[in-house]
């Protein structure tokens, strides 16, 4: 007889799917039971720790993670990393534990009721199978689900007395299925695009997170160099799409609709590549767009296409029309933009570091291939400024700006990078979401970096409050805390630094050993 523990463990080997990032708890443990040698288990001390784990793993690989949360306790642990996974297109395959079929009608202790909806609308799709024999088909469809564009996680949630049912018939079938996509344009509207293109005067690329998720960076500098556009990465962008260092480059759009319709003006074609149209955040009303421009966005999402307020839309594969588009538009007689001037170096002073130095510090002392993770929110725009970015895959971001997600991220990817280093860029109020990650990177051996930028209050929100012309605005500081003993607490080595000299011997000996490393780095708040 096979069982359905069985026949889904053989659908998660087949797809790939065989290491798992969870917190287990009682319904989980019949899953989990006779673990495969083959697989592997990552252990997270908390849900949204455990979910930023995957995020990070998932986006790194471009291959969906696996993810096992503890009922609706667990899942609402989770919900703020779903948040972030949803916005990023993370293709994540989340299973949660269920009561036996025939508690959960009485709501016994850890019954999860209506447990499909529970994390909607933060998933593509969520269901919990009417019977055993539908979970193998259950967990397929979800791992196809989470992959094809626009990826994104999924949900099933599994009565514990399933495993040990008998599967269905015809159960055989489903661990080799293969479902794939082909979304180029048509030839058609191909040729329209590169008119559109080729005739512009002025012509913009506007490139988003998408481009970078299917390993397109290459693609849009070339389409970039053929007609000589200046490129601005999408506003709130979770990674880099276009090598920061490139004459093209322009750097990060501002998140409010009248900057943007500003740095857009004079442009008569603006083209937007894997990116909605736009992620706005502070309130600032204008025009969409300045008149006489008109938009074009690429996207593989259809939720993204529906609801941008303006411009067209083509819903497509990104990797394939970028390459269609780059190899057919014409060579432009138009010159290269001029680069921009690289800031000057952050001057020394007494004190606590700036931003801009710890971030010159950084760039000249990383691996040109480093991978940064960022939370440090206030000082985003310092970052793009000052760090060189040239490789794929080289920045991540909470892209639904949900905090605690970069300090499990950056444990996530690591694991799966570990050719490349990993750098963590975190505020001291961001950390304290998710610090239990800590935690994993000590006992897995994950050598990630993390720099804690230490201020002592939400930056961010300092500035908002700024921005909203508020005063006297309880809850903004966060004194007192000592990174340093929270993660040897966790097993990690922690050093703090309060000078360009402390930081540069720090990150050489982080830099120079193969284990997980916490810098605690005393800065001053921005300007």
């Amino acid at each position: 007889m096979t069982t359905v523990h069985q026949a889904c463990y053989e659908i998660l080997r087949e797809q790939g799917l065989t290491t798992f990032f969870g917190n287990p708890g009682s319904n989980e443990l019949p899953f989990l039971k006779d673990f495969p040698a083959d697989f592997r288990y990552i252990l997270g001390l908390q849900e949204a720790a455990v979910v930023g784990m995957a995020d990070g793993f998932a986006q790194a690989t471009g291959r969906p993670g696996f993810v096992n949360l503890h009922s609706a306790a667990g899942t609402g642990n989770a919900m703020g990393a779903l948040a972030n996974a949803w916005n990023s297109h993370t293709p994540l395959v989340v299973t949660a534990g269920q009561q036996v079929r025939s508690m959960v009608g009485v709501e016994a202790l850890l019954a999860n009721v209506d447990a499909a909806t529970l994390p909607r609308p933060l998933v593509k799709w969520s269901c919990e199978p009417a019977s055993a024999q539908e979970v193998p088909l259950a967990l397929s469809r979800a791992i196809h689900m989470a992959a094809t564009p626009a990826a994104g996680p999924v949900y099933v949630s599994v009565p514990y007395d399933d495993w040990a049912k008998e599967a269905g018939p015809g159960v055989e079938h489903l661990a080799k299925r293969r479902v794939e996509t082909a979304g180029l344009p048509s030839p058609q509207r191909l040729a329209s695009l590169k008119e559109s293109l080729e005739q512009a005067r002025n012509p913009l690329l506007i490139v988003g997170p998408d481009v970078d998720a299917c390993g397109a960076n290459g693609l849009a500098v070339a389409l970039a160099e053929k007609l000589s556009m200046p490129v601005w990465m999408a506003p709130s962008a979770p990674r880099c799409s276009f090598p920061t260092t490139h004459p093209c480059f322009r750097g990060l759009l501002p998140a409010g609709i009248a900057s943007i319709s500003r740095l857009l003006e004079g442009h008569d074609l603006v083209l937007v590549v894997g990116a909605p149209v736009f992620r706005y955040h502070q309130y600032e009303p204008g025009d969409y767009l300045p008149a006489g421009t008109h938009l074009i966005a690429i996207t593989c999402d259809v939720n993204e296409a529906a609801r941008a307020p303006m411009g067209d839309a083509i819903i497509a594969d990104i990797g394939l029309t970028l390459r269609a588009l780059s190899e057919n538009v014409s060579q432009t007689l138009r010159p290269l933009p001029a680069a921009l001037r690289r800031p000057e170096p952050a001057p020394e002073q007494p004190g606590p570091l700036t931003p801009e130095r710890v971030f010159d510090i950084l760039d000249e002392m990383a691996p040109r291939d480093a991978i940064y993770v960022n939370e440090s929110t206030s000082t985003t725009n310092i970052l793009w400024e000052r760090l060189r970015m040239t490789e794929p895959g080289s920045y991540y971001f909470a892209a639904a700006g949900g905090l605690g997600f970069a300090l499990p991220a950056a444990v996530g990817i690591q694991l799966a990078k570990p050719e490349r280093r990993v750098i963590g860029v975190i505020g001291d109020g961001s950390a304290n979401y998710s610090i239990q990650a800590l935690w994993t990177a000590a006992q897995y051996n994950i050598p990630t970096i993390f720099i804690i930028m230490k201020n002592g209050t939400y930056g961010a929100l300092r500035w908002f409050a700024g921005v909203l012309q508020v005063e006297n605005v309880p809850g903004l500081d966060v004194p007192g805390l000592d990174f340093c003993a929270l993660a040897r607490g966790y097993g990690v080595d922690a050093l703090h630094v309060d000078s360009s000299e402390t930081l540069a011997a720090a990150l050489k000996q982080a830099l120079a050993g193969n284990k997980p490393v916490l810098i605690e780095v005393e800065t001053c708040t921005t300007r």
